[in-house]
């Protein structure tokens, strides 16, 4: 065995067929044992997968495969995120069907998973796209529909109007549609949406419990939750026209900033906004240039600020000048009111709006040491603390002072019937708005009927299913102009209706797929004590792109079941982590042209050329493994050349699991090179110790150094792995190869092994080839069975850690010399003060600090610190 080298080509490919035939990773739900869900989160089938997909999966196959060492039963499942408009666009450009494309794309993909020898239980295996799941999908939306969850009203779109249809806000570049290039309109739609924001407190609230989140992905959610504390406040409109409301209504966090407020403003959406444009064709048409824009916060913060000025005005709250309103195209109708006052000195926004319109711009903040004689905003807003000036009977007060002052003064003052001022609790979040207007995705199964309304499918009638005969040759959803899909006869009255052709945000699919995967195979898609069993998901892994939308509305997906009687848990997800990203130089030819790197070679001289022609190649940075610029790595070619237990061992070596990993032609030799070297070490250690030797009753010092480290070793892997610390488990391994290997170079020189010496030898390889089971499996199973040991290594225990053997006989003290640290000693660890003073005082740095001179004092802190006072 010494002699050959470890064959990963044979080996990995027949213990992958062996641990298949036994079905070892299969998962029952009646098994008594303790147990573990880890997930990482499901791929959409966009084609083939290269390495770099493989190391969120390659993380939680550790864990999968630690814990079941560790007792556990373990489920470890996968599935098909696959509904969603690549496949759209796939089925036009290369004439097929979405279904077609997709199951072509998963039955590749699920072939080169399966080469990384994944642990994963296939019997559970699911695609968002298979009638089953998404007409569970139907049945939940229509529970949420009967629970208050679902509604449908009029909400502002990006509409393409060449392609006729709905874009997300990244498939608008420059204001116009991404495919056709055509002008985006902001257009009202009926659409449906979940009501997310009734569980906003709780969503915020339930993030103190995840402490086992990333702390920066919680705070990406409680931004994004968004909760503010402020005030409603009523400003009465001054001479308006009879047929206007009399007041318009600002939600305002800053109501300090009062008396500095040099306009209002009011959405494009807000209703006086339409009133108005209705009667004042110049308005309108400020309103429809408005309507060109994004819809998304952020592409509205960063457009240029406009604005229309109505003629009307407003009566200042606490008796300031009376304010213009304007209409702006950087008010949100979906938040607050829809309407603002600006305060410019104080808000980079309002500040940019009036420095264009030429409103005032009078601070009321004065910075802490600024005097307010000199103090000036006309270079940009101050946006920070401090106390309040230029405002009255707010002067002097800190901004928390006066807030609650003008709090208490508005709530006090009254216009027509109620308060000016209102306190209130707003939250940035908004409802879920789940309707698309495409056809791959999930039916919504809603019948219209001219008499009934919107009406839910019967659920016998359920699941929807997408009819197969669309066709993709004319813009827009092939569902709205299908000849007989969509019509049928209402399930209340039985007139003539029509079928809801807006399919669902595929977002709605990856919300609750973990809660079906509980479910064994046959058994109904979302059981409650299968998921009671399961939930929430023990360790979740995947990247941090996610951390915001899928996360959150998986978190009110759980929330909203629970208060339906479905599930009992109120979090999907217990442990969270995100994983960094395997990078990869690009290589761009003489042309431009990216390259894939099996297409780039080094010449004599070391340079980069091309295969075949010997044209020189420009390497680019490491980027994001990505297809469109060919810096990926199959993974067929690394199992074909170094194994696939090499690239695992890579993708866990390189760097801490969180941060990005550069794959590299010389990390992946050096892994090759380690796993050959697990491979001779084992070997060498049969060489030595042919045979099982049964436990000696006393051990040698070289036998008891082994066992230490052995010992050690298994135990400080076990927790690295339970901290997902791959990279540090991966170098303790190393660490112990490096004890390993002199113990054997020792043990060859001394002759005949000892019994002593023999089983520790054994138990040392054992605890090797345990210890790296979980991270390189193959290898595992080759060195299981050539130790002769029972069973498989994917079905062994984690070695059995004594711990008398983890106890360390030495300390090592800190020595200080008046007060400076100057050394350190080791010393055995149940010393008596005299002999560590002794050992302490033979030390060169402590007899030039003394020169000669008797120590005044020394002080022996026992198993802390030794302190000389010279």
């Amino acid at each position: 065995m010494t002699t050959e080298r470890y064959n990963a080509r044979e080996a990995e490919p027949r213990w992958q067929k062996i641990w298949d035939e036994r079905g070892i990773f299969r998962t029952r739900n009646d098994d008594p044992r303790p147990k573990y869900y880890v997930l990482e989160m499901f791929p959409y089938p966009s084609g083939r997968i290269h390495i770099g997909h493989g190391r969120n999966y390659v993380m939680g196959d550790v864990v999968a495969r630690f814990k079941r060492m560790k007792g556990f039963n373990v489920l470890h499942p996968m599935g098909w995120d696959a509904f969603g408009l690549p496949a759209e666009n796939a089925a036009i450009e290369r004439k097929t069907h979405p279904g077609k494309w997709t199951y072509e794309n998963i039955a590749t993909m699920r072939d080169q998973l399966k080469l990384l020898g994944l642990s994963l239980d296939w019997s559970r295996e699911i695609a968002t796209c298979d009638p089953e799941y998404y007409g569970e999908q139907q049945r939940i939306f229509l529970e949420f529909l009967k629970g208050g969850f679902v509604y449908r009203r009029e909400s502002e779109v990006n509409w393409d109007p060449v392609d006729n249809t709905v874009l997300a806000n990244e498939q608008v570049i420059d204001g116009r549609g991404w495919r056709s290039g055509a002008l985006v309109e902001r257009r009202k739609l009926a659409q449906w949406f979940f009501r997310i924001t009734a569980l906003a407190q709780e969503l915020l609230d339930g993030l103190d419990t995840l402490d086992r989140w990333p702390d920066k992905v919680r705070l990406m959610q409680r931004n994004w939750i968004g909760r503010s504390e402020g005030l409603h406040v009523r400003f009465a409109l001054e001479n308006a026209p009879a047929d206007l409301p009399r007041e318009i209504k600002v939600y305002t966090t800053r109501p300090d900033t009062l008396f500095g407020a040099s306009f209002l403003a009011l959405s494009p959406g807000h209703p006086l906004t339409e009133t108005l444009a209705a009667g004042n064709p110049a308005l309108a048409a400020f309103v429809e240039e408005c309507r060109r824009g994004g819809t998304s916060t952020a592409e509205i913060e960063t457009q240029e600020k406009m604005g229309f000025d109505t003629g009307l005005t407003v009566r200042h709250p606490l008796g300031g000048p009376d304010l213009p309103v304007y209409v702006a195209n950087f008010v949100l109708m979906e938040y607050g009111t829809g309407a603002i006052f600006g305060c410019p000195a104080h808000d980079q926004r309002d500040f940019d709006f009036a420095s264009k319109y030429g409103l005032p711009i009078t601070p009321v903040v004065l910075p802490p040491d600024a005097d307010p004689a000199t103090f000036s905003v006309a270079d940009g807003p101050y946006e920070g603390d401090g106390t309040l000036y230029n405002s009255r009977f707010l002067d002097g007060l800190a901004v928390p002072e006066a807030k609650e002052a003008v709090a208490a003064r508005l709530e006090n003052d009254v216009l027509g019937n109620a308060p000016v001022g209102e306190r209130a609790v707003n939250f940035r979040l908004r409802d879920w708005g789940i309707s698309r207007q495409r056809y791959w995705g999930c039916p919504i199964p809603i019948i219209h009927c001219d008499a009934c309304g919107p009406v839910p499918v019967p659920e016998d009638q359920l699941p929807v299913r997408l009819p197969d005969d669309v066709t993709f040759d004319q813009p827009g959803n092939p569902l709205d102009r299908h000849p007989t899909w969509k019509h049928v006869d209402c399930p209340q009255c039985g007139a003539p209706a029509r079928r809801e052709t807006d399919t669902m945000d595929t977002f709605v699919d990856s919300s609750w797929y973990f809660a079906r995967f509980a479910s064994e195979p046959g058994t109904a898609p979302l059981q409650k004590a299968a998921a009671d069993k399961w939930l929430p998901v023990d360790q979740y892994i995947g990247g941090i792109e996610h951390a915001i939308l899928h996360l959150l509305y998986s978190r009110f997906f759980i929330r909203t079941l629970k208060k339906l009687g479905r599930v009992s848990v109120e979090e999907p997800f217990a442990g969270l982590f995100t994983q960094g990203m395997i990078v990869h130089e690009t290589y761009k030819d003489a042309e431009g042209r990216w390259l894939f790197p099996e297409e780039v070679e080094r010449d004599a001289e070391g340079q980069p050329v091309k295969v075949g022609t010997g044209e020189p190649v420009t390497i680019g940075a490491p980027e994001k493994m990505s297809k469109s610029k060919k810096n990926v790595v199959p993974p067929e070619i690394v199992a074909d050349t170094y194994g696939v237990d090499c690239a695992r061992w890579f993708m866990l070596a390189d760097t801490p699991p969180e941060r990005d990993s550069e794959w590299t032609s010389a990390g992946i030799e050096g892994a090759w090179r380690f796993v050959q070297r697990i491979w001779r070490l084992v070997g060498d250690a049969l060489a030595l110790a042919p045979e099982n030797v049964a436990r000696p009753a006393d051990f040698g010092s070289e036998s008891i150094a082994l066992r230490r480290a052995a010992h050690k070793l298994a135990a400080q892997v076990e927790d690295d792995v339970e901290r997902l610390r791959f990279n540090v488990a991966v170098a303790r391994v190393h660490s112990f190869a490096n004890v390993f290997g002199d113990a054997l170079v020792a043990a060859r020189k001394g002759g005949e092994v000892p019994a002593d010496l023999a089983f520790a030898l054994r138990e040392a390889a054992t605890f090797l080839v345990s210890v790296v089971a979980p991270m390189v499996p193959h290898l595992a199973e080759e060195c299981w069975q050539v130790l002769g040991a029972a069973g498989l290594a994917a079905e062994a225990r984690w070695p059995a850690v004594e711990p008398a053997l983890l106890a360390e006989d030495t300390v090592t003290l800190p020595i200080q010399i008046n007060g400076k640290r100057r050394g350190e000693i080791v010393v055995p660890k149940d010393a008596a003060p005299g002999e560590v003073e002794k050992a302490v005082l033979a030390l060169d740095v402590v007899t030039q600090a003394l020169d000669g001179r008797a120590p005044k004092r020394i002080i022996v802190v026992p198993q802390r610190i030794v302190n000389v006072v010279a």
